[in-house]
C-alpha cells in the first residue's frame, strides 16, 4: 500500500512547482500595447508606386498595437530558441516567416490568455501615421518627426545591422521603429490592385493570394523605402535578416 501511495504523494508535491513554473513562464512574456482610437484617414499615396494608388478614405475601429517590434527575447520565451542571425535580446526577432509567426501567436495566446494577432495593413499605416493625432492637412512621409535620423535606423545610420527596439524617438502614439529597423509582416494577403477596389470600412485585404503584405522599411533600406505608405509582398514562408513584426489586438 505504501508503494502505491508514494507516486501519488510525489505527484501532489510537484503540482505547486509545475503551477509556479507555468506562472513564471507567463510572467516572462509581456507585450507593451498602445490603444489606438479608430477613425478615418487616407490610405495610400497617389504620388507613389501603382500598388499604393489611389489614396482613398478608410474607416477603422479602435484597436491596440504593440509599441515595439517583437524582440528576440520575447520570441525565445515563447518558442524556446532564437532564429535571428544577429543575436541581441532587445533587438527585433528576424528570420521568421509569416507562417512561423502564426505558430508564435498561437503559443503566446495560450500562455497569456490573450488574443494577439498581426495588424491589418490599414491598421499598420494608420498607426504609423499617428492615428487621429496626425495633422491630416500636412501628412508625414515617415512615422514621427520629419527628420529621419531622429526616428529611424536605415541604410545611412544603421552600420549594416539592426538595433535594439525603442532607441529612436516614438511617433505621436508612442510607437517606435515603424520607420526603419526591420520591415514588418502584416496579416493581409497582397493584391497589386487592391487599393483600386476602395474598401472603406476596416479593410482586411484580399481573400487569398500568393504573398503576404510587408510594411515599413529596415536597417538596410534607403530613405525613400521607409515611408509609411511603402508596401512589399513576400510569400508566407519567406525569411530575412531584415524582416520582423509587431502585434495587434
Amino acid at each position: 500500500m505504501k508503494k502505491m501511495l508514494l507516486p501519488v504523494v510525489m505527484l501532489l508535491s510537484l503540482q505547486p512547482a509545475f503551477a509556479q513554473k507555468q506562472k513564471d513562464q507567463k510572467a516572462q512574456v509581456t507585450v507593451d500595447m498602445v490603444n489606438v482610437k479608430g477613425g478615418k484617414f487616407d490610405l495610400g499615396d497617389d504620388s507613389a508606386a501603382m500598388d499604393r494608388r489611389p489614396a482613398h478614405t478608410v474607416s477603422l475601429k479602435d484597436f491596440s498595437i504593440s509599441a515595439y517590434e517583437v524582440t528576440q527575447a520575447q520570441w525565445t520565451a515563447v518558442m524556446g530558441s532564437n532564429p535571428s542571425k544577429y543575436e541581441c535580446d532587445d533587438c527585433p526577432v528576424t528570420n521568421v516567416s509569416w507562417n512561423d509567426i502564426q505558430k508564435f501567436i498561437e503559443k503566446l495566446n495560450a500562455m497569456t490568455g490573450k488574443s494577439y494577432r498581426l495588424p491589418t495593413e490599414a491598421e499598420w499605416e494608420f498607426a504609423a501615421r499617428g492615428g487621429t493625432r496626425e495633422n491630416m492637412e500636412d501628412p508625414k512621409k515617415y512615422s514621427g518627426r520629419k527628420v529621419l535620423q531622429y526616428i529611424a535606423w536605415f541604410e545611412r545610420n544603421a552600420n549594416d545591422h539592426q538595433h535594439p527596439v525603442g532607441k529612436k524617438r516614438a511617433n505621436e502614439l508612442g510607437l517606435y521603429d515603424m520607420t526603419g529597423n526591420v520591415e514588418e509582416w502584416v496579416n493581409d494577403w497582397y493584391g497589386k490592385d487592391y487599393f483600386s477596389k476602395r474598401h472603406a470600412n476596416n479593410p482586411q485585404g484580399p481573400q487569398g493570394g500568393n504573398s503576404k503584405v510587408v510594411r515599413g522599411g529596415s536597417w538596410k533600406s534607403e530613405k525613400d523605402e521607409v515611408s509609411v505608405t511603402r508596401r512589399a509582398a513576400y510569400t508566407p514562408d519567406t525569411k530575412s535578416t531584415s524582416l520582423g513584426f509587431r502585434l495587434a489586438q
